[in-house]
Parts: structure tokens; sequence; C-alpha cells
């Protein structure tokens, strides 16, 4: 107990020395039985100490160097924050130096451990190492510096120790010290360098979220749509995607890209467009952020090992699980690879290794190991919590297992691999995962130090800036190679394997539940199929079909991304957009609905109408006719169905005439459809009424002698009226005649005479010399 209250810095009194002195002499005298509860009071302080120890939170936001020697003196700056409900005084912060931590399952354990136990917790160094705080009110913070000499740490032997910083102090109604807040940490201590370094593979992954829609625009260009401008920001000087690249160019890693990433900041370096909330498109204004992270990279990645994973990164256990029984679901892998390499050789001038699959979290079984292979890959990035040891190894294996079939497991560490999960965006958190991660790989070192092993670490996916930063000091911290060495990743395929490290792929059965709930579901790749058939027959037709399928390609691709795992709802929305954008430009090329026509005669043509709205032609449709009624009305020189080849440039239309020809008189339902030339529907059938109308010989004979009596009575009636005009001329002249005879002679009136000079107009025939018009 004594050693306990000096642990704590608590003095203990003479008075106090005196009574358990006499406790001990006297303990079986029941006079004296009373002064037994005496250390009764320590005891109190223990428990006491064990509720208290949580008051203060205490913060690391640095320590350097991470990784010291000798001659170096170790700064470790914080804050320590009053959490409690009582102002504390006479704090003092203090250093604290553990055992030396005997390997990895130690280390563990330790990072476990909170709030401060007595008699585990090494002593304060105290002294001129610690930091007086006369008063830390309630809530409120103060930050601290420790310095202190290495050689004042008493560092034997190389290896790992716990550190831990510590605030004790009083509170109101207290008249004793104890320790009310504390936090651990690693020191790796290794001051000479040994014989058989690590070989040391770290991954680092530049992948991001689906960004570009399936849609472009109809400009010679084809103007990408991207969904949002959230890329910009992540490309922005400080955004995630910055941070890592430009970390990165400084670090010895193996850059592992999806080149759907870099397609995309490609497509952003021209004109392109963003779909805003309600639907319309505005100008992207980002060209030049892009265009610089672009430069930066391909500057980065000369003379640097590039690993490009298929385009889009696909998830494989989902393809595994779900996928693989949907038809053509793992088709799109062999294209996806292969369009890897032409993309990363086109925008950053570098050949990439394609011969890497990279399953989510590195979890593998016998399946996602078959779909992997299947698109030519013959190494897998697992991880060593999917291929466990079976406890014949005593130490870290290297990474390559050879698991059969001519396929390398390349398994990476788990622990390692996991040191930068979580929300690294504060100081002293990051702190933790830096030396945390230095003092597992010094550890594992330390495990076979006579046999020299390859290591990978393969950190998540998509790091955000503050973890791509942790990582970047973490692999600082082993600049000075040590217990390690770099390593790209073909070397660590390549290292020769371990023979006594296991090689046996888990069963399926024992895929993490965890990550099954989160794959994409079967649903998805059903949405992929109907897509991709939907874009076959299409294709067919046009002159130009890369337009279209390099676009809708590479958006199919994205719609098995690893990505989307955990986003079910806008994962379908995306799907969605793409399917029904790809139906509606279908739907340019079609058939003008017709009205009912009337068919006169036995034979006339019937016009059928077909539209052209896209931008580029469209070649290989066949129009063909079908009557629902060939007795009434037969097609193309009697056929029931008659078809004409179709072929129209952009922008057009086109009148199909088809000849027909009618055998009685009636409506007759006709249809037509558009098919590929290799028999497949196009779109769907157009259907109108042909009212047909039969004419026989006798019918025209009777009709043209009915034509012809109607001619003759016209011709007849105006000779009879021509006639007519001619004799009212002459009685007028012949009056006009005898009254110039009467005035001349100045004679009485004569009768008339008693008949007419000319006789009445005679109804018979005309006589054969006289011609009548008709």
């Amino acid at each position: 107990m004594a050693e306990a209250a000096k642990s704590q810095g608590m003095a203990i009194s003479p008075a106090r020395r005196w009574l358990r002195r006499a406790a001990a002499l006297l303990a079986g005298t029941p006079l004296l039985a009373g002064l037994l509860y005496l250390p009764a009071t320590p005891v109190a302080h223990a428990a006491e100490k064990a509720s208290d120890a949580d008051t203060v939170d205490v913060a690391l936001n640095s320590l350097s160097p991470s990784v010291p020697v000798k001659d170096d003196t170790l700064t470790i700056s914080g804050t320590v924050t009053n959490k409690g409900k009582k102002a504390i005084t006479d704090a003092e912060v203090d250093l604290r130096v553990g055992p030396r931590l005997s390997g990895r399952p130690d280390i563990d354990e330790a990072a476990k451990a909170t709030g401060y136990t007595p008699g585990t917790d090494a002593g304060a160094l105290g002294g001129p190492y610690s930091v007086k705080i006369d008063r830390l009110a309630t809530g409120i913070s103060e930050d601290f510096t420790l310095t202190v000499p290495v050689s004042k740490l008493k560092l034997d032997d190389a290896g790992v120790y716990q550190l831990g910083v510590s605030l004790s102090g009083q509170t109101a109604g207290s008249s004793y010290d104890r320790v009310l807040g504390i936090e651990r940490t690693f020191l790796p201590w290794q001051p000479e360098a040994v014989s058989k370094r690590t070989q040391l593979t770290f991954l680092w992954p530049l992948i991001s979220t689906t960004h570009l829609s399936a849609e472009t625009g109809s400009d010679e260009q084809q103007t990408p749509v991207f969904e949002n401008e959230a890329l910009a920001s992540e490309l922005a000087p400080g955004g995630r995607l910055d941070q890592l690249v430009s970390l990165g160019s400084q670090l010895p890693i193996t850059w592992v890209i999806d080149p759907d990433l870099l397609a995309t900041v490609d497509a952003m370096t021209r004109n392109y467009e963003v779909r805003t909330a309600t639907g319309d498109t505005v100008p992207g204004r980002n060209q030049a952020v892009a265009k610089q992270w672009l430069s930066t990279l391909e500057k980065a990645v000369q003379d640097r090992q590039v690993v490009a994973l298929p385009f889009a990164d696909p998830d494989l256990a989902s393809l595994a699980h779900r996928g693989k029984d949907v038809s053509g679901s793992l088709s799109h892998l062999q294209p996806a690879t292969a369009v890897a390499e032409t993309t990363v050789e086109t925008i950053l001038h570098v050949k990439p290794s394609t011969d890497f699959a990279w399953p989510v979290e590195g979890a593998i079984d016998p399946s996602i190991v078959d779909v992997a292979t299947s698109a030519g890959a013959h190494n897998i990035i697992a991880r060593s919590d999917s291929l466990r040891e079976t406890g014949s190894v005593s130490y870290t294996p290297s990474a390559a297992r050879p698991i059969g079939g001519g396929t390398t497991a390349v398994v990476a560490d788990a622990r390692l691999s996991k040191a930068f999960y979580g929300d690294l965006s504060k100081a002293g958190t990051s702190t933790l995962a830096i030396q945390q991660f230095l003092s597992q790989s010094l550890a594992l070192t330390q495990q076979a130090p006579d046999a020299q092993r390859s290591i990978v670490v393969a950190p998540q996916r998509m790091p955000t800036a503050s973890q791509a930063q942790t990582m970047a000091k973490a692999l600082q911290g082993l600049a000075g190679q040590r217990w390690t060495q770099p390593l790209d990743l073909i070397g660590a395929a390549e290292a020769k394997p371990d023979p006594d490290a296991t090689t046996r792929v888990p069963a399926v059965s024992q895929y993490p539940k965890n990550l099954r709930v989160r794959e994409l579901p079967v649903q998805t790749f059903q949405d992929i199929k109907g897509t991709q058939e939907t874009l076959d027959s299409f294709k067919v037709i046009l002159t130009s079909p890369d337009r279209v399928v390099t676009p809708f390609g590479n958006a199919i691709n994205r719609e098995m991304s690893t990505s989307w795992r955990g986003k079910a709802g806008v994962a379908a929305q995306y799907r969605n957009g793409v399917q029904t954008y790809l139906e509606d430009l279908t739907t340019e090329v079609r058939l003008i609905q017709k009205s009912a026509l009337t068919l006169s005669g036995r034979s006339a043509t019937i016009p059928v109408t077909v539209q052209n709205k896209l931008v580029q032609g469209v070649d290989h449709l066949v129009l063909r006719l079908k009557s629902s009624n060939p007795t009434r009305l037969k097609l193309d020189d009697g056929s029931v169905v008659a078809e004409q080849p179709i072929k129209i440039n952009g922008g057009h239309s086109q009148s199909v005439k088809f000849a027909a020809a009618a055998n009685a008189n009636g409506p007759v339902q006709v249809t037509a459809q558009l098919y590929t030339e290799d028999g497949k529907l196009y779109g769907g059938p157009m259907t109108f009424t042909v009212k047909a109308s039969e004419i026989t010989p006798t019918v025209m004979l009777v009709i043209a002698g009915g034509v012809l009596l109607l001619v003759l009575a016209g011709v007849r009636m105006y000779t009879q009226r021509k006639r007519a005009a001619a004799r009212e001329a002459a009685t007028a002249g012949e009056a006009a005649d005898g009254t110039r005879e009467s005035a001349v002679a100045d004679t009485p009136e004569q009768p008339s005479d008693p008949t007419p000079d000319t006789a009445p107009e005679s109804t018979d025939p005309s006589g054969a010399g006289e011609k009548v018009d008709r």
C-alpha cells in the first residue's frame, strides 16, 4: 500500500507509520482491534482513484521523435482537460515509462487499457521532467510540453516500451493527490539497425466514388455530364486526393489506382457539365484544378510502381456471392481490366501492373478467388485476419502464399493495415495511431530476427485527408530503416513464401457477416444485365457505335463498383438513371404514327415514315409491314409481310413506300415494326388501319358510260342554247328592216303575213353533215 501511495506521489506521515507498526505487532490483541481500521484509508484512496482516473482527459498531440535514438531528446506535447465538476489544484503532468513489452499481443492488450491502475502503471518520472499546473478549472483545457532526454528514460534492451502521461492533483474536499487522468502510447526503441530488416510494402490507394453519369452532350467532343462537383473539392489543395498525391510522392509506396478516377479527372480537364438539383445542367468550372492534380500525379508516379485495379474497382465479393448466377455478370471483368491498362498508360504515361485483385477488406473465399482470377489476375491482395494462421507458426510469416492454380495470395498484415482506421482528424488520435503502427512493426521484426520477411500493409480503400497525413508520418518514422526497408508490391508477391505459413483459403461460410450484409444485391446484376441487353440491341444500328458503347460500358462498370457498398439507395438511383437515359436514346429512332388511310383501286402504295433524331446515322435496320388480313389486302406482290432496309442520316427522317393490293373492300389492320438485321425487335410496333376498296372492270365500264352520258348531255344543252341565241338575233334583224321600209314608203301599215318566214326549230336529230362539239 505504501508503494501504491508513493507511486501516486503521496507523503506518509510519521504518526500513520507508527500506527501501522503497532498494528502489526499487536494484531492479535482485541484491545487494539479498533486500530486495525486505520490502514483502510489508503484502500479507500485506491477505490477513489479508480473512479476518478477519468476526471481529466489527457491528449497526446505529438511525440517527437517517434523513433528516437540514444542522443535524442523526447518531446511530448498535449492537452489536459478537466471534465469533472470540481476544480483541480496543485496538478502535475508526469511521464511514466513502463516495462518493455514482450510481443505483439502485449501491445494489443496495453492498447485496450483505460484509466490508471495502481501497481500496473509505472511510477512518474517526476523532477524537472514534469509540468506544474496550479489550478485547472472545470471544463478548462491546458496545454503542456514534456521534454526528456532519452538517456533518462532508462530504456534497456531494444523493443517496445509503454509510455504514460498522467495528471495528478487534488480536487475540492480532498486532502491528498491522486491520478485524475492518464493516456498511454508506445515508444519503439531500436537504436541500432538490425541485421535482417523486414521488407515493408505499403499500398497507397487512389480511389474515389462514382462522379460521372452515362450522359454526354451531342457535340463532337461528347461533353460529359457529372453527377455533382464533389470531386473538385477532393482534388483542390488540401483535399483528400490532393493530400494523397502530394504525400505519396515523397514516400516509398506502391500506387494502387482505380483507372475510373483518372478517366473522370481527365474528362474534367475539358468542358464538362454538372447536373443540378432540378435536373438541369450547368457548365463545370474546375478544369484548372483537375489539370493541376493530374500533372502532379503524373510526375509522382514516374519510375514508380503503379498497380491498376479493374476499371471502376468492381466488388469481387459481391460478384462471387450474388452476381455470378446472373448471366453475363462476370463477362464485364475482363474488359474492365483491359481498359484499365489503356487508361493509365494514356493519361499517366506509365505502364501499370494489372495482375492484382483486391477484394474488400482482403477477405477471400474460393468463390472470390475464382472470380478474381477470371479477369486475368494471378495475385490476390488478402489480409491476415482472413487467412488465419493455424498455430504452427509463432511469428508473422511473409505475405506471399501460393494458394493453388498458379495464384498467389499476397496477405497483408491485419494489425498494420487497420492501424489508421477511424477518425484521425484530432492530433491525439493521430499520434497514438502512429506510435502503435511503428511499435507493431518493430515487434514484428523482433519475432524472428534471423529471418528476413516480406510484410504488406493494405490500408482502407479511400483514406481521408487526416488518415493520409497520419500514414505519411508513420512511414516517415521508418525512414531511418533501422528495422524495415521498402519493397514494392510485385517484389512482395515474388518473395519466397514461408513454408510453414497457411495457404488454406477459408470456406464461403467463413466470409465475415459484417461484410456480407453490405454486398451489392442481386438486383444490381439483374439491372446491369438489362442495361447491357438494351445497349447490345442499340449499338448494332449505329454508324458510330463508340460514341454510345464507351460511355455506357463505363457506366455499367461503375454500377459494380465497391464504393456502392452500404449505399443501396443511391446505387439503385444511379442504375435507374443509366437505364432511363439509354432507353431515351433508343426511342430517338422510331416510327411516326400514321392515321387511318383509304386504299382505292386494285394497287397502290402505303408510306411509312422512320425518324432518326440522333446526331449520328443509323443503319442495319429493317422495316417490316404486316397485313392482318392478307385475303383482303396483300403487300409487296402478294406477300403477307413486306420489308425494306433502313438507313437514315442523323437528324433526318425517311419515308418508306410499300406496294399494296386490295382484293376486297373493308378495313385492314397493318402493323409496322423495326428489326435489327439479325432479326431482333427494335422498339415497339406501330399499327394503323387501311380501308381497302376493290373496283372491278364492269364497275369501271358503268362509271365510264355514265360519265360519257353526262358529257353528251352537256354538249346538247350547249348546242341548243347556241341555236336559240342565233334565232333571237335573226328575228331582231328582220324587225329592224321592216321599220326602215315603212319609213321610206310612207305608206299605211300592212297586216302581217299569216305564217312566219322560218319554221319552228326542229327537234329531230341533226343531219349527217352537222358537227357537234362534245
